[in-house]
């Protein structure tokens, strides 16, 4: 019998604005007109890839 080979699946690439996450950070911004930035962050949904961290 032949010997069976086995073939890897390609990596997907990683996006690269959140490095493979799919969660970006943002500066909180306070303010109806000006929207003034804090010092806070919060996690955001990374919309190059939308959530999935791979790369289209």
């Amino acid at each position: 019998m032949a010997a069976r080979k086995t073939t890897a699946k390609p990596r997907p690439k990683k996006c690269q604005d959140c490095q493979g996450t799919g969660e970006i950070t943002e500066t909180v911004r306070v303010g109806a007109r000006k929207g003034r930035p804090t010092d806070h962050r919060q996690s955001v949904l990374c919309m190059t890839c939308w959530g999935t961290g791979t790369a289209s």
